[in-house]
């Protein structure tokens, strides 16, 4: 592959805003939140102010006791200071674990044990709910964003100590540990370097080439890999960045508005959510050039909005598949005059020079367009191992191939077609992710509909309105009264949908959580219509 003819280099996230600030100077960067590590410092700044804020942390860090190679878990709330914080740690040559805020108690316990006696930065928010019940001695320290109670440390108290210049691990150290969806269990330990990341990195700043400079609107996960990543592609082409918290089209309404975004990037759900947004006064995304859609498959209905909504000449919904162990290793993209022809299956292509992707039979053949499989993928970007599992990283591993855990055909262009969600390995029905597609573009009152199978298989489907409003039943049954046969459906608020940190449902926990009647469910439903 192309790649081999690269030399060894690496992404350092700690010197990101750094190099862009030098690079492009005074940038725009907006909150809707202010910082918990500055919250005198307002909601609005700027690559330079961004970047010294790194520089003081890491010279805080360093004061504390935080030295090269060691592992530093960073669980608080979730805010764009997970990311300074991120750059911070990396900035001295540590290694920051980034976890979820909303990992259970227990969970953390383990994973805290599995980074062998790490720091801990955290919140008060987390130590009175989190941590509560975790053993915090698992930590060789603990640094707090505020004051909090106990053996703590506030990182505000390390104010104005010496600042330290930044260091450069070699490219195949361990540099970044995140973690994965946990749904069957303890999420694994993802371990990666500078080399891996770059390995990702670079293809999504040639994809990204097309709308560079464009401002930018996020709303993702601060403790994933792929804020990060994406960081890594933005900053380097100098976008102004609106960087989102709370998806309430009541609060990200009006910011969209004031900033016109020309590059939107958020899960799937959101997406859904911000339909209401496509023609709201002012045009929120009206200046969208690209939507880009990480962690899962789109409604159709919901890509036809978003397109819809935006007034540039042609705008596209681009569209990455992966995973946390692997980055993207496939791409593709809707636009309004392909999006009759588009299938909502397909994932798209691998990226040229560096992903290769597979589908294979049961014994490793690879399988003929058409024909499902295990899809597996060989990529520079996958990660070092599972830290604490290497037996389940190897596990994993053919040959130099990875095994996503999804199945899926190729058609004879070789672009690839899921047919499991992969967000809990759990296939739903043949044909149930089709009737969901097709509610969806009946029903436009409908934010979700996820059909899950019952005790004696019977498709139950699962519905969620926009805000929360009783399901009309008349308009639902006109609705299914041609597709295959339904169970009453359970209409339940949105917000108790189990699902993954990316925020992709749990189909599995659904069912369970069905079975044993401890889906919170919305009582009453509308007769009219």
């Amino acid at each position: 592959m192309w790649q081999r003819l690269l030399p060894e280099r690496g992404f350092y996230p700690g010197l990101m805003f750094q190099e862009a600030a030098a690079r492009h100077g005074r940038v725009r960067v907006t909150l809707d939140r202010p910082l918990d590590i500055a919250p005198e410092a307002g909601d609005d700044f700027a690559y330079p102010e961004l970047a010294d804020l790194i520089d003081d942390m890491a010279g805080r860090l360093w004061s504390a006791g935080v030295r090269p190679s060691e592992h530093v878990a960073i669980l608080k709330r979730d805010n764009a200071d997970v990311v300074l914080l991120t750059c911070a740690v990396s900035r001295i040559g540590a290694v920051p674990a980034l976890l979820s805020p909303t990992l259970e108690g227990g969970v953390v316990a383990v994973l805290l044990d599995r980074l062998h006696a790490p720091w801990l930065i955290t919140d008060r928010e987390a130590l009175m709910s989190t941590l509560s019940g975790v053993d915090t001695t698992l930590a060789r320290g603990v640094l707090t964003v505020d004051e909090a109670p106990g053996k703590t440390l506030a990182l505000a108290g390390l104010a104005g100590v010496p600042r330290r210049p930044a260091i450069r691990l070699h490219p195949h150290e361990p540099s970044l540990i995140t973690h994965g969806p946990g749904a069957a269990g303890i999420p694994r330990l993802e371990v990666h370097s500078p080399h891996t990341l770059w390995n990702r990195l670079v293809p999504q700043q040639a994809l990204g080439r097309a709308t560079r400079g464009e401002p930018a609107a996020l709303h993702l996960p601060f403790a994933s890999s792929r804020i990060h990543q994406l960081l890594g592609v933005l900053l380097h082409f100098g976008s102004p960045l609106l960087l989102l918290t709370d998806p309430d089209p009541a609060q990200a309404g009006p910011l969209l508005t004031t900033h016109r975004p020309g590059i939107v990037e958020t899960d799937p759900h959101t997406f859904a959510l911000w339909e209401e947004l496509a023609d709201a006064p002012g045009g929120p995304l009206s200046r969208v050039r690209s939507y880009g859609s990480p962690f899962d498959t789109l409604h159709p209905r919901t890509v036809k909005r978003l397109l819809d909504a935006s007034r540039r000449r042609d705008p596209r919904l681009m569209q990455l598949y992966g995973q946390g162990e692997t980055g993207p290793i496939a791409f593709g993209w809707y636009t309004r005059r392909g999006l009759e022809r588009a299938h909502e299956r397909r994932v798209g292509t691998g990226i040229p020079g560096f992903t290769r992707i597979r589908v294979v039979d049961e014994r490793g053949r690879t399988c003929p367009p058409g024909a499902p499989g295990a899809v597996e993928v060989r990529t520079r970007g996958r990660i070092l191992t599972y830290l604490g599992a290497p037996e389940q990283y190897a596990r994993q591993v053919d040959h130099g191939w990875w095994r996503m855990g999804d199945t899926g055909y190729r058609d004879w262009w070789g672009a690839l077609y899921l047919l499991d969600p992969g967000a809990d390995r759990v296939s739903p029905a043949e044909g149930d992710l089709e009737v969901e597609d097709e509610l969806l573009s009946r029903l436009a009152e409908l934010r979700e509909v996820i059909i899950v199978r019952g005790p004696g298989r019977e498709a139950m489907p699962v519905v969620c309105t926009r805000g929360d409003r009783p399901l009309d039943t008349g308009r639902w049954l006109r609705a299914t009264g041609d597709l295959p046969s339904l169970a009453a459906p359970v209409q339940c608020r949105f917000e108790d949908l189990p699902r993954t940190r990316t925020w992709k449902i749990k189909r599995l926990e659904i069912a369970r959580l069905l079975a044993t009647g401890e889906l919170p469910v919305l009582s009453g439903a509308s007769a009219h219509g």
